[in-house]
């Protein structure tokens, strides 16, 4: 059985960081986001589009790393993130989106906080919104009755927060 941790929050909150770290710790593999990648090769601006078809990809390239995950799958990123993306940039989001995240389920979810330091990227968007975001993802866990967690802390204080609540989460 593998069970399948989704690593959420706004941006620059430590995500990618929190996905690779703990799949070093519980010998594993980690899903990258798929569109920090795609965005960097992107030689025009995104469009409403693009999110769907980066959603698309990150739910492909999900299921192949679930086949040799080890107990355990870290997503670095989930259908959540699409979403709000979506809603804040365009106002809405696409169907296919919203059915995903009713209906890919993830055992736990490990939302980031935003007590890291935000850091310039050239594709993240609201330095100015960091709580306002952090609220919406909060939002959408605790109406979706979706098991989740906060993890805060700086350095190893967040990895070891992360993996306390992993040890002690019944799966």
């Amino acid at each position: 059985m593998i069970w399948r941790i989704a690593i959420t929050g706004p941006e620059s909150t430590g995500k990618s960081m929190l996905s690779e770290q703990l799949a070093a710790h519980y010998n594993t593999v980690w899903v990258p986001e798929f569109a920090r990648a795609y965005l960097a090769d992107l030689n025009r601006s995104y469009k409403e589009e693009d999110i769907v078809y980066i959603a698309q990809q990150q739910l492909l390239n999900e299921e192949r790393h679930s086949t040799v995950a080890n107990r355990f799958l870290f997503c670095d990123t989930e259908f959540i993130v699409t979403k709000i993306w979506s809603d804040v940039k365009y106002g809405h989001c696409d169907p296919w989106i919203l059915r995903t995240i009713e209906n890919h389920r993830y055992d736990l979810f490990l939302l980031c906080d935003i007590d890291l330091p935000w850091e310039y990227d050239p594709q993240r968007e609201h330095p100015d919104k960091r709580k306002f975001l952090f609220d919406l993802y909060l939002h959408e866990l605790i109406v979706r009755n979706f098991p989740f967690f906060v993890v805060r802390g700086l350095g190893p204080e967040r990895l070891n927060q992360a993996v306390k609540k992993i040890d002690n989460f019944p799966f």
